[in-house]
């Protein structure tokens, strides 16, 4: 038990770190508003959304289930597989987006949805989600939802 607190503390302090580094969200942009605006919009228990820095892909923002950021998902681009924070690092180069679905197990009876790009109205800042389950919408309708819940919280500005 003595090893394990030492090994806890190290873990907590890199996280911390790391964290540090990143820039913050907007100041005009309250962490528990945006968070309200994403869980009414796609909340779920099998969901993962972050919002980091543009090329570095350090997270500044994150909404969700930690074991769904940190699994590896089915890429759905052929035989790649990915975890949220890896799609965060290239999320958004040269305006890209992504929007993607596919299966997630074997029998087909689950599904992945993958969205990413930019922040629009916010150049130093990208997004990442997945979203897996039973009932998963496609990448294209989660993109959708999430660019609704960053406006509504003043993330982006209003269309």
């Amino acid at each position: 038990m003595s090893l394990f607190r030492p090994a806890l503390a190290a873990a907590f302090a890199a996280v911390a770190l790391t964290a540090a580094c990143a820039p913050p969200l907007p100041k005009t942009v309250d962490p528990l508003v945006l968070e309200k605006a994403v869980e009414d919009a796609i909340g779920d228990p099998n969901t993962c959304v972050l919002v980091g820095q543009a090329g570095t892909g350090r997270v500044v923002w994150t909404y969700g289930n930690p074991g769904v950021c940190e699994k590896v998902w089915p890429a759905c681009n052929g035989t790649d597989a990915r975890a949220a924070g890896a799609l965060l690092k290239a999320a958004g180069r040269e305006g890209a987006v992504i929007q993607a679905s596919c299966p997630s197990n074997p029998d087909r009876s689950r599904t992945v949805a993958w969205a990413a790009g930019p922040v629009p109205g916010q150049p130093e800042l990208v997004f990442t989600a997945v979203m897996e389950g039973a009932n998963t919408p496609p990448g294209v309708v989660v993109s959708d939802k999430l660019r609704g819940a960053f406006e509504r919280a003043g993330l982006t500005p209003a269309s």
